[in-house]
């Protein structure tokens, strides 16, 4: 298990808006700005999946994956001797710097906006690459922070019309979940009917999205300076 001597942060934004019009991107370099005054910066990585996206998993990923599964529970600074090609040496490459920047990581936290009632493709790819078998061993992310911050522009929380087509929310908490993060350490914070200001169909909803923001905000702000 990873020994931290320090607070530290791993920040995934995957918002494919302009900084300035995501709302999510918004939102997390406000727990990022507030985080940092608190803990410093030395603890700080920041990952932009838009920007730098992580490549696709391939069959190669595949087979080195299942020849993990079969050896059973292999620890990550071991499965580089399960590799017998070039393919699956990118592959692995590609792969362990991610999965241990999660592992010493304190807080992860994800801006995830809603795109096709999910969540975006940048994002999706990530977390195919991270769930290599066995990158995770059982109580290694029990203590892990997760803070998800999710935006969409319209409104899918319970008892609204649309509830049905979230498909968000509820399969990164199945995901985080399954990976073996605590429930309490489980916060997903949301931000509704974000386009209001933007959509003119959505303007009579600019109460839900200005009451889902500041709610979000105090969310984040307090999760960011520990009150």
């Amino acid at each position: 298990m990873t020994v931290r001597t320090r607070p530290s942060l791993l920040r995934l934004d995957s918002s494919a808006d302009h900084p300035g019009e995501s709302v999510s991107r918004r939102l997390t370099t406000l727990f990022a700005d507030l985080w940092g005054e608190r803990h410093g910066t030395a603890g700080y990585r920041h990952r932009d999946l838009a920007a730098e996206p992580v490549p696709p998993i391939s069959s190669a990923y595949c087979v080195l994956g299942r020849r993990a599964e079969i050896k059973g529970v292999v620890p990550a600074s071991e499965v580089h001797a399960l590799v017998e090609n070039a393919q699956e040496e990118r592959e692995w490459a590609l792969t362990l710097p991610l999965i241990t920047e999660v592992l010493a990581a304190d807080t992860v936290l994800l801006g995830v906006p809603m795109y096709n009632f999910s969540v975006p493709a940048s994002l999706k790819a990530w977390i195919d690459r991270v769930s290599f078998p066995g990158a995770f061993p059982e109580g290694s992310l029990r203590e892990t922070r997760v803070v998800v911050v999710i935006a969409r522009g319209g409104a899918y929380g319970p008892g609204t019309p649309r509830e049905a087509f979230d498909f968000q929310e509820p399969y990164l908490r199945a995901y985080f979940g399954d990976l073996g993060v605590a429930e309490e350490h489980l916060h997903l914070v949301r931000a509704e009917m974000t386009l209001a200001d933007r959509v003119p169909g959505l303007a009579r909803f600019q109460g839900i999205a200005d009451e889902t923001l500041a709610e979000a905000t105090a969310t984040l702000t307090a999760l960011a300076t520990g009150r």
